[in-house]
């Protein structure tokens, strides 16, 4: 008789399919203006200076080439795309988030991490993106995305939560505070030089970062396809 998983543990697959599902989100499905970078790039333009969009693209597309000629199996080395995806991409965010996805990939040697591992992952994380970017809650930077996720996820893992619904309760906490962007008048990143201009537009990179999010919220269910961003500009 086999033995149920536990259930604060993660798919085999949940690498694969978070990555698949960013790529598709990000990318769509070949129309220039099908996936989100695009809307993504609008509120660059409206909050900073309009590159967002085209990095975010950039950096996908190196993901996507490092995916064809690596080959991963592991949770660890589809994460190390992403990673190098980033790094390879300019702009403020490109290396802040392929630091990001180099400390979510080192959070495991297995071949995929438990909720707690991820968790840890996720907090390093963050701490790297606070202490090279600078930036705090309250900025209008992705880290009012990604700490609240992380911190959510690191509550949902005390209380012994499966999977499924603690990736959920931290995707929902990055939504909300990607839409607190909203209100906020930037102090970090390209947002912060034309101040309250800025005020009224969501901040890209929380935005980004959550649908990130919500991304693996819908891996640990076993689904790489691309999650809804009509948030994001409603």
């Amino acid at each position: 008789m086999n033995t149920p998983a536990p259930t604060n543990t993660l798919p085999d697959a949940f690498g694969r399919d978070w990555v698949t599902a960013m790529i598709h989100t990000v990318l769509g499905t070949g129309s220039s203006s099908d996936g989100a970078a695009t809307a993504l790039g609008e509120l660059d333009r409206r909050a900073g200076d309009g590159d967002f969009g085209t990095n975010l693209t950039s950096a996908f597309t190196r993901v996507t080439d490092e995916v064809s000629g690596s080959n991963p199996h592991t949770y660890t080395a589809w994460l190390t795309a992403v990673s190098r995806g980033f790094l390879g991409t300019g702009g403020t965010s490109g290396p802040l988030f392929g630091m990001f996805f180099r400390d979510l990939a080192r959070c495991t040697d297995s071949p995929s991490p438990t909720v707690a591992e991820l968790a840890d992952g996720l907090t390093r994380g963050v701490a790297t993106v606070q202490r090279y970017g600078k930036a705090a809650v309250g900025h209008k930077t992705m880290v009012d995305a990604l700490a609240p996720a992380s911190e959510t996820l690191r509550a949902q893992v005390v209380s012994d939560q499966p999977g499924t619904d603690a990736l959920a309760a931290a995707a929902a906490a990055a939504k909300d505070g990607a839409l607190s962007t909203r209100d906020i008048t930037a102090r970090r990143g390209r947002a912060s030089y034309v101040g309250d201009v800025a005020k009224g537009v969501l901040d890209p990179g929380a935005v980004a970062a959550a649908l990130m999010i919500q991304c693996a919220a819908q891996a640990a269910e076993g689904n790489a396809g691309a999650v809804d961003a009509s948030w994001s500009h409603s």
